[in-house]
């Protein structure tokens, strides 16, 4: 890692901490430059990084400001879940987060899995189907597919509390980023059952992913089924 980007990363890891607030004036370079013991040039590319990254924005003629998001809260709470890839628990930080586990099994990957985690056809993978509960109230049918031979040492005590700070903590490992595509649908029965919409007509909101590793290697797959009435998306683009 350049010099650069662990300057990036402690700045984006202060932000979303809350250290720097949403809207909150950055220091000046000069002052960035005496705190990272940096050269200009190389705090200059820490903060364009931070740019590209969609966290903070230059305006002309007053300096660096951290990025605010418009919603229901542009709080640096959420903030940081709008920027940070960290799963459902970590979105739900502050709130009880409970799962029941619909399924817990091993088994061959499906074509589709197989080719979405770059797995053969006849490797077997870690299959998860939870619901996810916030405060009491259901929120998102989680499907998810995992490959064995790095993530291994799942139980269903994990699986009923975070796979991430499993993969995190106990393995290791550094989750960095997803790919996600989100579209409208409505509920299964079975979905019905499991998100108690009983036979109200409230449709679901899928995303569905595919999340990495820092070091490019495909550790999930996943379609996430969430009410539509318990779920806000919030993006940033860069351009």
């Amino acid at each position: 890692m350049f010099k650069y980007e662990s300057i990036a990363e402690d700045i984006q890891n202060k932000i979303q901490s809350g250290v720097y607030h949403a809207d909150e004036k950055l220091p000046q370079e000069m002052e960035l430059c005496r705190q990272y013991d940096a050269s200009r040039i190389t705090i200059r590319e820490a903060l364009d990084l931070l740019v590209y990254r969609g966290l903070i924005t230059r305006r002309r003629g007053a300096g660096t400001y951290v990025k605010a998001i418009a919603g229901e809260r542009s709080d640096s709470e959420e903030f940081a879940r709008s920027q940070q890839f960290g799963g459902f628990t970590s979105d739900m930080r502050g709130k009880k987060v409970e799962s029941v586990v619909n399924e817990f099994s091993l088994l061959r990957a499906p074509k589709y899995v197989a080719e979405k985690l770059q797995v053969p056809e006849t490797a077997f993978v870690c299959y998860i189907c939870r619901t996810r509960f916030v405060e009491g109230k259901p929120h998102v049918v989680e499907y998810m597919y995992m490959p064995t031979d790095f993530i291994t040492g799942i139980t269903e005590e994990v699986v009923k509390n975070s796979v991430y700070e499993y993969i995190e903590q106990q393995l290791k490992l550094k989750i960095k980023s997803a790919h996600r595509i989100a579209r409208a649908d409505m509920p299964t029965g079975q979905e019905r059952e499991w998100l108690q919409i009983g036979q109200e007509e409230i449709p679901i909101l899928e995303v569905e992913q595919t999340a990495y590793l820092d070091d490019g290697r495909i550790f999930e797959y996943s379609r996430s089924r969430h009410r539509a009435d318990c779920f806000v998306l919030r993006t940033v683009s860069v351009r």
